[in-house]
Parts: structure tokens; C-alpha cells; sequence
């Protein structure tokens, strides 16, 4: 069987598709940009058919600079941006509303609602989630409400829910399969991760039909054949996961205690836990890494809303740089004596705080401060919300986050930021050969399942690393710029 696999990576802000040969290697790959839509303040969305279009055309595009032809590969995987929301007309596959992005936050008085009347703590215990509007819940029951006839319909079985992965498998399949798997599920809000399918009780609280819901299906799985229409010859899809599972698969993060971390506009930290489903204590987020062959494995996930972003936010909003790749090359010309923070609560605060009302702050700013100094404490804000993240982890789990941390994104490109990193750590902080590990991992989920790539530990042997970054920070420093950190959050979040 031929070892040419296509990975579908369809994120928030653009479309991928790659080809990846048996040797892990990059044969071809599309990409174009896709356009959000901001109707009102706190509302996000994507037109559904931007979605579709976009893969059709990246996956030709992948296969053409492959020169790989669609009969050659052993099979498809899909990842996707997680919690999206869409609903469409079974009969039609016509969308009956946008796509309300994972951003959206037009539900938040909803969840406000339901957290008045108690209801958080159930769901937690049933979904491991917090009861938010980043969630698929809340945005499926208002489409359902707000888009005339549409729950009347929904009803009678007549329209079909799905995150991302749903709506582009089904489109793919001809509207002949109508599917997910269970990472995506388990960010809906509406599915008991313990025992692995929807919850009837969580249905009725936030009153969403049974009859929408796509059927849940192991990652790697036989998820139906790609219309040959399409592409010229069928394709297999073998495997689906959300974004940070399939980084998590792709970094080989198998074993319990292996962490990574993915850092593009915001940061996503994921921490396997084996069999154990751990319950946080530290408002992290209990979620499922992947499942196979009918077993689930569980992590501990934390979220930072603005990484990168902070590096956006010096050149478009301060105008002090011109190029994001510039931060770096600013930073290490810092004065090392000038201690400046910055939180950069410009949305909320993520994990471990979820403070939503929180804003960005910049703190130890003297006559001597300039862009130099600005652009260090952006890249190392990143680095000390990841400490706190990883802190969190080792609090809630006793076995705690793994000695190394493995890291992937658009940001991990700069040196100065990684050893950073490793120094506010106080590990090793790993950077692999293959930087497209989202599409990666959903590659090895569709390649596993054909029988063309090797299973978890053989895939784990042929990961490699590009480089590794080992702290080098004197514990008396460390502790005076942790120690910083946490003063200049604390003095944020009580500036409410």
C-alpha cells in the first residue's frame, strides 16, 4: 500500500492540505487565507461555504505540487478548528445559518444564566469543560432559536449539527456520511466523557434535539470515501481529530506526563493522562486527547488566549515594529536590568484564571523603556503563561507535566523565545524537525488506520527533534521574575 497521505487542516484564519510521504516528509501542500466576519462586537463567524470551497481548493492545489494523484494515497485525514458550529438542511446540505466561530461570544449571557441557577458543576463533572460560550452548546441552541423554523425542523430530524470536521466530511462524502469523532465531541458540551456518548440529561438542559447530532466515532476510524468527482479517484477518510488533539498525536505525545505546546495567536497547552480521566482543580479543561481502537485517552488542556497576538499588537496597535519576525532580533537588545511585564488580558484572561473581565496591563515601565524592552516583555509573557499553565497541570495530577515540553506553532521559530522559555521552566523544551505537526497528526490517524504507517510506538521512534533547549537561568533570577509575573497578574485581576 502506498504511504502518501493527505491531511486536511482546516484552522480559524486559513485552509491547509498537505501530502505527507511514509517518511514523514512533506510532499506538496495548499494553503489560502480565510475570511472572518464580525456582524456586531463579540460576534465571530465564517461563512460555511468559505469552509467547503477552501478545502477543495487547497487538497487540488496539495496534490499538484505532490504530483501525487488522488488513486495513489492510502487514505485522508481531517483536523479542524474546534467548537465551530454549524447547522445545515440534511436534504439540501445547504447551511441554514453562518459558521459561529469558537471566538463568537454572543452566548455569554446564557452561560451566565445557567452558572446562576448551579448548573456548572454538572456539566463540568459529566463534559470536563467550563460552562462557556467558546463552547459548541450554547451557539448550536441559538442558531437553533434565532434561524426561522430551524427547531421546528431540527426536530423532526431534518437538519444535521456539526463542529468543522462534520460539515467537511459530509460534503466530501456526498452528504452520504454525517460523523465526528470523539475529541470534537468532547468540546460540545453536550457529551459525557467517561462514557464516551452524548448525554441525554445535557441535551435537555440546553434543549437540543437528539436528532442533529453526528454519530462519534474512534480517531482513527473509517469515516466513508471522498466523491471521486472531487479529486479524480476515491479517497479513504481514516482519521479525524480537533487541532490541539492532532498536535498532541503529531508530537508523539503517547505516554502519560508528555506535554505539548502549541503556540500560534494564542497558546494551547495539553497534557496526557493516560486512562485517567483527572478532574481539575485549577480550572483547566479535562478533555479527550484521542481515542483508538475503542480506547480513550484523557488530558489536562490549558489555554492561553493572546500569544502571538501580543507580537500583533506591538506592530498594529503600537506601530513599533513592521514585521512580527522582527520581536526577536527587538527583544535581545533589551535592557536586562529593566524588569517590564506585560499581561496581556486584552480578551480575558485563559487558563489557570478564566477571568473574562480582566485587560491588559504593562507594568516596571521607567524613563528607559522603549520598543526593545516592550518587545521582550510580549515574548516572555508567552513564557510565563505557560509556566502558570504547567504549574496548574503538576497541581492537579499528581504523576505532573513530564521533564520536557514539546513545542510547535508559528511563534517556536525564534530561538531567543525557546531558551526563554526553558528558563522560566526549568526544562527542556524540544522543538521538532516537522513543524506542521497538527497536519501531521492527522495524517498518522489516517495512515495508522490504512495499515500504511506504523502504530503509536513506531511513530514515537521516527519523531525528530530539530533542536533542543535546555534552561540555562540561575534559580535567584528565575524566582525574582516569577515572583514579578504573578504580582503583575494579581495587581491586573484586581483591577476590575
Amino acid at each position: 500500500m502506498s504511504g502518501f497521505v493527505l491531511a486536511i487542516d482546516q484552522g480559524t484564519t486559513s485552509t491547509r492540505a498537505i501530502v505527507f510521504d511514509a517518511d514523514y516528509r512533506i510532499r506538496g501542500a495548499g494553503q489560502q487565507e480565510l475570511p472572518q466576519h464580525f456582524p456586531r462586537s463579540g460576534w465571530v463567524e465564517h461563512d460555511p461555504q468559505d469552509l467547503w470551497r477552501t478545502t477543495v481548493e487547497t487538497v487540488r492545489l496539495a496534490l499538484a505540487q505532490a504530483g501525487v494523484a488522488a488513486s495513489q494515497l492510502a487514505g485522508a485525514g481531517i483536523t479542524n478548528q474546534r467548537e465551530t458550529t454549524l447547522l445545515w438542511d440534511r436534504r439540501t446540505g445547504r447551511p441554514v445559518g453562518p459558521a459561529i466561530v469558537w471566538q463568537d461570544r454572543r452566548t455569554a449571557d446564557t452561560c451566565a444564566e445557567l452558572k446562576a441557577k448551579g448548573h456548572e458543576p454538572e456539566i463540568t463533572a459529566r463534559t470536563g469543560l467550563l460552562l462557556d460560550p467558546y463552547f459548541s452548546a450554547t451557539k448550536l441552541a441559538w442558531l437553533l432559536d434565532r434561524v426561522e423554523g430551524a427547531r421546528g425542523r431540527a426536530e423532526q430530524g431534518r437538519l444535521a449539527f456539526g463542529t468543522v470536521d462534520s460539515w467537511l466530511l459530509w460534503n466530501l462524502t456526498g452528504g452520504k456520511v454525517h460523523a465526528t469523532d470523539a475529541t470534537n465531541a468532547s468540546r460540545t458540551l453536550l457529551f459525557d466523557i467517561a462514557r464516551c456518548e452524548w448525554d441525554a440529561e445535557l441535551l435537555r438542559m440546553f434543549r437540543i434535539p437528539a436528532a442533529v447530532l453526528p454519530e462519534v466515532r474512534d480517531s482513527a476510524a473509517e469515516f466513508g470515501t471522498i466523491d471521486p468527482a472531487l479529486f479524480g479517484a476515491p479517497i479513504p477518510i481514516r482519521g479525524i481529530a480537533g487541532d490541539q488533539q492532532a498536535a498532541t498525536v503529531g508530537q508523539a505525545c503517547f505516554a502519560p506526563g508528555m506535554m505539548k505546546s502549541t503556540y500560534g495567536t494564542g497558546c494551547f497547552a495539553v497534557l496526557n493522562t493516560g486512562a485517567d480521566m483527572v478532574p481539575s482543580r485549577n480550572r483547566l479543561l479535562t478533555t479527550i486527547a484521542y481515542r483508538l481502537d475503542g480506547r480513550t485517552t484523557y488530558a489536562l488542556e490549558g489555554s492561553i488566549f493572546v500569544a502571538g497576538a501580543a507580537v500583533q499588537w506591538l506592530r498594529d496597535g503600537l506601530r513599533i515594529l513592521e514585521r512580527a519576525d522582527q520581536s526577536a532580533a527587538m527583544a535581545a537588545l533589551a535592557d536586562p536590568d529593566q524588569d517590564v511585564y506585560l499581561v496581556p488580558a486584552f480578551t480575558g484572561l485563559g487558563a489557570p484564571h478564566w477571568d473574562a473581565d480582566a485587560r491588559g496591563a504593562l507594568f516596571g515601565l521607567t524613563r528607559n523603556t522603549g520598543p526593545n524592552e516592550l518587545a521582550r516583555a510580549a515574548l516572555e509573557a508567552v513564557c510565563y503563561q505557560t509556566r502558570d499553565l504547567v504549574d496548574a497541570m503538576r497541581r492537579d495530577w499528581s504523576a505532573g507535566a513530564g521533564a520536557i515540553l514539546r513545542v510547535d506553532g508559528g511563534m517556536v521559530a525564534s530561538d531567543l523565545a525557546m531558551q526563554w522559555l526553558a528558563d522560566l521552566l526549568d526544562a527542556p523544551v524540544d522543538r521538532p524537525a516537522v513543524l506542521e505537526t497538527t497536519a501531521l497528526g492527522a495524517a498518522w490517524l489516517a495512515g495508522r488506520q490504512a495499515g500504511a504507517w506504523p502504530g503509536e510506538e513506531g511513530f514515537a521512534e521516527g519523531w525528530r527533534r530539530e533542536r533542543r533547549f535546555e534552561p540555562a537561568m540561575d534559580p535567584a533570577t528565575r524566582d525574582r521574575k516569577l515572583a514579578g509575573w504573578r504580582d503583575a497578574v494579581r495587581r491586573t485581576i484586581s483591577r476590575r
